[in-house]
């Protein structure tokens, strides 16, 4: 029997709409139509022919592996129960080619399936296989980047870790990794150990950091999500301040090092250097290390004083303690016055020297020097200058100057000439008479040289005269005559004779007589005469001699200073000679 319910399922599965609106008839009139029936008839029969093929057919199959790791190479098979050609496959509606490499596991949700025209009754009709899902299993999870220690110190080592796995059936995969700091990369590049060390990190380092990892055949990679690293910088602490040379002592002009150091800190410090009342630093350095120097060139006086460094890294400065710099600077030429002021000094006065120096480190030791020879010397303790008297005589006319010395050297002074005048003494008075008074007599000596002449001759013949001394027989000498005194009791004026010289050679004596002088005797002086057997009116004569100075000397030294007057008034004596008296 026919069932038109039946027929139009299996061939018109879509048309359920007409056939809830089909013509009321009986089942039994298919088998049994009438008349009025058969175009209906045929029309149906017309589509039973004409009718495309099911969405799904069991003809065509597609073949495909049911799970598979991303990277693998996946081959799709089409296969038809029947005669089949123009194969086709798509995944999600779009076509692709049967043979294709899964790279992406992003999507495991995709559907597959081919198509295919078959040979039917009718002829060549399309056919669809069911749909397919693959299941796509991940090679290697996304890489974790991972930094030892987590938040390192600053300037100390970082390890820094890119890590993933293989599943185990993957385990012969070869893995290779990379890391990057912002877009830079790090290192040499690709590298197949995970792990990256870096030496040192400073507070500059602290950035985002990320790492890729892949696969050489097949070649997936995927990289891992940014990671900020921290880095801790420790603060500067125990800040010192050194100096060479040491203790701080320098001299004016020699180089002044500065060595500002931290026990602790990290990171980049900027050092500074300062001198105690000034504002502007010295220098200032900034670098990556726990001290750092500064050097002031060939230091001077306005260079002494309190030092301090400071030292910083971003959290503040922190200053050392204060280190004190003396500088002991040589003393200046000094300079030599005279008080009372003046060139001009007399004998006996006190004469003030004053030397003092402008400058020079205390204490100051000052020498004082007359002709270079050294009268004393006087320190100052606190610096300035320093005094020394002096009680002037004849001999001190010359050159003064003074030198001064606190241990960096001796400076000598210029020298000031000092001339000494005044009244003489009696003993240079004395000296000066007797010079001039031989001189006068040497004058006088062409003019007697007849007559003393005569009186050597006419004594050699009556005694012999003795050789080198002067004669002191009175028939030598005529004295004029003169007036005796009025009064007894004075003494009679001397009168004085003219030097005679008996067989004296200058050349060959050391004395020179410039002085005879003759009194008369009386009564009161005849008792106290070495001959008292002379006759009274015998008079007594005094020769003075001079020893000479410079017995080589022919000209008898005619120029003589006042210093030399002093020296031949020591050699000046007196030898007395009993004349008798002479007839008159």
């Amino acid at each position: 029997m026919c069932s038109p319910r039946s027929i139009f399922s299996e061939y018109f599965p879509m048309s359920s709409l007409w056939m809830e609106n089909k013509p009321s008839f009986g089942e039994t009139d298919l088998l049994c139509p009438q008349p009025r029936q058969f175009p209906m008839l045929l029309w149906l029969l017309l589509l039973l022919i004409l009718a495309p093929g099911r969405d799904q057919s069991d003809k065509l199959t597609l073949q495909a592996p049911h799970s598979v790791f991303e990277g693998d190479e996946v081959v799709l098979r089409c296969q038809a129960r029947g005669e089949a050609r123009e194969i086709h496959f798509y995944r999600n509606e779009y076509q692709i080619q049967p043979n294709f490499t899964l790279k992406s596991v992003s999507r495991n949700d995709d559907k597959y399936h081919c198509s295919a025209l078959m040979r039917g009754f009718w002829g060549w009709k399309k056919e669809n296989s069911k749909h397919l899902t693959i299941q796509i299993q991940e090679l290697f999870p996304p890489p974790m980047l991972i930094s030892r220690p987590f938040s390192p110190i600053e300037g100390s080592p970082v390890t820094l870790k890119c890590e993933t796995w293989l599943p185990p059936q993957r385990s012969d995969i070869q893995l290779r990794f990379c890391f990057f700091r912002k877009d830079e990369a790090l290192g040499s590049g690709w590298n197949s150990s995970p792990e990256l060390k870096l030496p040192t990190v400073w507070s500059e380092d602290a950035e985002s950091y990320w790492c890729q990892a892949e696969t050489v055949t097949p070649h997936i990679r995927k990289r891992s999500l940014r990671s900020q690293l921290y880095v801790q910088r420790i603060p500067v602490s125990d800040v010192n301040l050194e100096i060479q040379p040491p203790e701080g002592q320098l001299t004016e002009g020699e180089n002044l090092l500065l060595i500002c150091s931290v026990a602790k800190g990290t990171g980049t410090v900027t050092f500074s250097w300062h001198r105690e009342g000034t504002v502007r630093s010295l220098g200032r350095k900034t670098q990556r290390s726990l001290s750092a120097e500064l050097q002031i060139l060939t230091v001077k006086e306005s260079d002494a004083g309190r030092y301090y460094c400071a030292a910083d890294n971003i959290h503040g400065p922190v200053l050392s303690k204060l280190v004190r710099v003396t500088l002991s600077i040589p003393v200046s030429h000094p300079v030599v016055t005279f008080s009372p002021a003046g060139t001009e000094a007399v004998v006996g006065d006190v004469l003030e020297l004053h030397c003092e120096a402008q400058r020079g480190s205390p204490p100051i030791l000052y020498w004082f020097y007359y002709k270079n020879v050294t009268l004393g010397s006087r320190e100052a303790p606190f610096g300035g200058g320093a005094s020394f008297n002096l009680t002037l005589m004849a001999e001190h006319s010359g050159n003064f100057s003074c030198g001064a010395d606190n241990g960096l050297g001796v400076q000598h002074s210029e020298m000031v000439i000092l001339s000494i005048i005044g009244p003489p003494s009696n003993k240079t008075f004395l000296i000066t008479v007797g010079v001039t008074a031989g001189l006068l007599s040497i004058l006088g000596l062409a003019a007697t040289a007849a007559l003393v002449h005569h009186f050597r001759t006419r004594r050699n013949s009556e005694r012999p005269s003795i050789t080198g001394t002067p004669s002191c027989s009175p028939r030598e000498f005529q004295e004029p005559s003169r007036t005796s005194n009025t009064n007894p009791q004075e003494p009679p004026d001397p009168v004085q004779l003219q030097p005679v010289y008996d067989n004296v050679n200058p050349r060959d004596s050391d004395l020179v007589y410039s002085e005879i002088w003759s009194t008369q005797h009386t009564k009161e002086n005849s008792a106290n005469s070495p001959r008292k057997h002379r006759e009274d009116k015998e008079p007594t004569v005094i020769y003075s001699d001079v020893k000479r100075a410079y017995p080589d000397d022919s000209a008898g030294q005619a120029s003589i200073g006042d210093s030399d007057l002093e020296d031949a008034a020591e050699n000046y004596e007196n030898v007395p000679c009993i004349l008798p008296a002479l007839d008159h």
